[in-house]
């Protein structure tokens, strides 16, 4: 049990106030429920925001970083702005899988202004992470062998007091660790946020369900929630709308609703919901869903799975010159980009900004013969690098460039150069705290495709990349990374080798800090490789573009190959062969339960006017053509979301003119 210390006395705005009042600490010590504190009320509601029930409990599938799931840490600490030294954390979740993410948050407290951190919880793999803002900078509690990612519920009891910190999961054995440094006296909140799910931006937002997010000053509650007996399900202070559930009767299976006599179900346009309607049903008959009352607002309980109908020609976007690559990300608090890379060095390549349900000219860059954008973020920093595939200084050293968002400018600036050879892709990927950059070059001169990829490693010190490691490519077109588990892997695309596109493409798995080789799988100019998931199952998808040999013409209209991994063999088997006219792309998304694949068919060996596929996956026969989109030249596709609908976006290598096509969907 922890005790509590004078140090509240730090907690005191003065000495004369001291004076002048009896002594209370910041906050009551009571539990304060984090996540109610979120939840919509009145009516109001959160885009994405979701009540999911899984084996008898309920829990919030959150909607990532949106504003309506924080709130001021003056919400709490109403008596001073300190937050206590000793407290706990009792949280219950369920996480299905990591999805490759390396981190994710289940809560942070934020400087408003700054988005400094002052206080975070965040899991790995098998590790979960208490971190604070220390007089050395951020410290950070390490607790190992903590497996969360395993599709079940887990109840945690997080308890610190100076230097140790004890978890109790599911009422089991605690584990306590000691840190050489001890949480903070007086960490002061003034002027911070509590952020629910996410650290105020989408990477390491929470992707499974939160049932039970509870702050406790002062004490450790594990004594209040156990025994239980549902350990996984203990709770100290779960929000009124995730009790509800139809009572089970002992050996019965046949559920037994409470007040079954008073529950009515109304249909039509949405009707108030107070106390007075508590535990009614709605069916929305326009959106087919079914809602219940929780006394304030409707919660979901049903809601219909998108379902992909027909596709619209929504937007031209007439860019400078012919586009190779397009990146559309998003950043925090300023919205939807999309970066086109352009073969004109002037006015170059362009940066479009959503606004209205349309993309609009927002920044040129000059770039010289632009074939590929990558954004990526360090820390809190923000990037964009492109892969400049010609000569760009005096000597005609080829020159890619990364560019810096400004906050203050709200523009992209130059940041850093670095040396490639005709690049064509920037791979960006974080291994632990580490952030790297691999750049696929294709070839040096005219003529030399045997060359060496480079894989760059952020330097803190520096604050620049710099080379960790250097591999053999053929005429490199793209690299892929992933995560399998704890594996993490790099996968390049091999085009040419300067006699044939007949080469072979290797999959990396990164051990004792570098990358070897894994497992070489025989492409045909492949020029893209995706990676995805459909339940536990893992699948790469190769664009194969051309088969030349020394003599002989070429042929583009050949197989592109989905490889699947076997954990039997511990390799990648092949799962289906389709039939593509020199495939540069695929693009994999998902809308509602279902999955699909987009191939960019650039050239049959007449034409670059062909049809793009939209493939969807049926199970057991695969991937099946369901669409068929008219391009030009083909070369990228990038799938996105916003507020106004679903999206795909194509660029033509042939024209300048990208477009976007809406997604429409029943």
């Amino acid at each position: 049990m922890l005790v509590l210390l004078p140090v509240y006395l730090f907690f005191l705005t003065g000495i004369s106030r001291a004076h002048a009042r009896p002594w209370r600490p910041c906050t009551d010590l009571t539990p304060l429920d984090l996540l109610a504190r979120v939840l919509p009320g009145h009516g109001k509601t959160i885009p994405g925001l979701r009540m999911v029930q899984y084996k008898g409990a309920r829990g919030l599938q959150l909607a990532g970083p949106h504003r309506d799931l924080s709130f001021p840490a003056s919400q709490l600490f109403v008596n001073c702005d300190f937050f206590p030294q000793e407290f706990s954390i009792v949280v219950t979740l369920k996480v299905s899988h990591m999805a490759g993410k390396k981190n994710e948050y289940i809560f942070t407290l934020l400087e408003d202004a700054s988005g400094r951190m002052l206080l975070g919880l965040r899991f790995s793999q098998e590790k979960l992470h208490l971190l604070f803002l220390g007089q050395r900078g951020i410290e950070r509690v390490t607790l190992k062998a903590v497996w969360l990612a395993d599709n079940r519920w887990h109840t945690l009891v997080l308890a610190t007091a100076g230097c140790h910190t004890t978890l109790t999961m599911d009422c089991g054995v605690p584990l306590e660790t000691v840190h050489k440094r001890p949480f903070p006296v007086a960490l002061n909140t003034e002027g911070s946020r509590f952020y629910v799910g996410s650290r105020k931006r989408w990477k390491g937002s929470f992707s499974g369900l939160l049932r039970q997010l509870v702050l406790l000053p002062g004490s450790d509650a594990t004594s209040r929630v156990c025994p239980s007996s549902e350990p996984e399900l203990a709770a100290l202070s779960v929000p009124r709308p995730l009790l509800g559930l139809p009572i089970l009767p002992p050996r019965n299976e046949v559920m037994i609703y409470p007040y079954e006599a008073e529950v009515r179900v109304t249909l039509g346009t949405r009707p108030p919901c107070t106390e007075l309607e508590r535990g009614q049903l709605w069916f929305d008959t326009l959106k087919r869903g079914l809602f219940l009352c929780d006394g304030e607002a409707w919660a979901s309980m049903l809601e219909e799975k998108q379902r992909l109908d027909y596709v619209e020609d929504y937007q031209d976007i007439y860019t400078n010159s012919e586009t190779f690559d397009v990146e559309v990300f998003r950043i925090p608090s300023v919205g939807l980009f999309a970066a086109t890379a352009n073969r004109e060095a002037k006015p170059g390549s362009g940066i479009y900004k959503w606004n209205d349900g349309k993309f609009e000219l927002y920044q040129n860059i000059n770039t010289f013969e632009a074939l590929a954008w990558k954004y990526f973020t360090v820390g809190n920093k923000m990037f964009l690098a492109v892969a400049n595939s010609r000569g760009q200084d005096k000597g005609g050293q080829e020159l890619s460039i990364i560019y810096k968002w400004s906050p203050q400018k709200l523009r992209f600036l130059r940041y850093q150069m670095l040396e490639t050879h005709c690049a064509r892709d920037w791979e960006a990927f974080h291994i632990q705290d580490e952030t790297f950059l691999a750049v696929a070059n294709h070839r040096q001169g005219d003529n030399n495709h045997n060359i060496d990829s480079v894989i760059y490693k952020w330097n803190p010190g520096t604050k620049a990349f710099e080379v960790n490691q250097t591999i053999e490519t053929s005429g490199a077109y793209d690299w892929e990374f992933f995560t399998v588990g704890p594996y993490h892997f790099l996968v390049v695309a091999n085009t040419f080798n300067g006699v044939t596109t007949q080469v072979d493409s290797t999959i990396y798995i990164w051990l004792s800090g570098r990358f070897q080789p894994f497992q070489a799988i025989t492409t045909f100019g492949a020029t893209d490789w995706e990676m995805f998931q459909i339940g536990s199952r893992v699948f790469l998808a190769v664009a194969n573009s051309q088969k030349l040999y020394e003599t002989g013409p070429s042929i583009y209209a050949i197989n592109s190959t989905i490889y699947e991994l076997n954990t039997t063999t511990k390799t990648f088997l092949k799962f289906q062969d389709i039939v593509t006219y020199s495939a540069v792309d695929w693009e994999f998304f998902t809308l509602g339960d279902e999955k699909f694949l987009v191939v960019a068919n650039s050239y049959d060996g007449t034409s670059y006017s062909l049809n793009s596929v939209i493939y969807r996956w049926q199970g057991y026969e695969g991937f099946v053509p369901v669409h068929q989109l008219p391009t030009i030249g083909c070369r990228d596709w990038e799938f996105f979301t916003s507020a106004e609908g679903v999206y795909l976006m194509y660029s033509s290598a042939r024209e300048p003119l990208s477009k976007v096509f809406k997604l429409k969907t029943y």
